[in-house]
């Protein structure tokens, strides 16, 4: 296993950033920070407008992960279905590869998600012609929240690391 996070370094709340549904006129807030090895993406989810989805990333970096099974996140959620993003590039916009995982309110899990789970999706829909996952090109991770229930979130993220 490869840690591909390490929320204990001070600077790692800053290496993150949000991407809210504000892009296309919604009004859901998303936001991040990290405090005592934990990073924490919260706000509040909103369909107002036609929104309906919030987001944080990492700063795009290359992860040598050739040869890896997949992804394993240690979090403790909200009881909300949240969804692992990766990309094959640096690009703000265009395809990714997500992965959801459930979480249980107040209780922390271990999540093992295989590169076979993450389908190539496009502002929320599947493309089924897209290129494959290569977690050798693997530039960029996060966390999405889309599950249409408008509310308050909290995922807290211990660790991120391959398996």
């Amino acid at each position: 296993m490869q840690r591909l996070v390490d929320f204990s370094d001070p600077d790692e709340g800053g290496r993150w950033f949000v991407v809210n549904d504000g892009v296309m006129g919604g009004l859901s807030e998303g936001h991040f920070h990290a405090e005592e090895g934990i990073g924490i993406f919260s706000g509040q989810l909103s369909l107002d407008q036609g929104g309906g989805f919030a987001s944080v990333r990492r700063v795009p970096t290359t992860y040598p992960l050739a040869g890896t099974q997949g992804v394993l996140l240690r979090m403790r959620g909200d009881g909300r279905t949240y969804q692992c993003r990766v990309r094959n590039d640096r690009a703000f916009d265009g395809i990714a590869y997500g992965a959801p995982f459930d979480t249980q309110s107040g209780k922390w899990l271990m999540v093992r998600l295989p590169w076979s789970a993450f389908a190539a999706v496009y502002h929320g829909r599947e493309v089924p012609d897209a290129p494959p996952l290569d977690p050798a090109q693997l530039e960029q991770l996060g966390v999405l929240l889309s599950d249409r229930q408008a509310g308050a979130f909290r995922l807290e993220l211990a660790e991120i690391q391959s398996f």
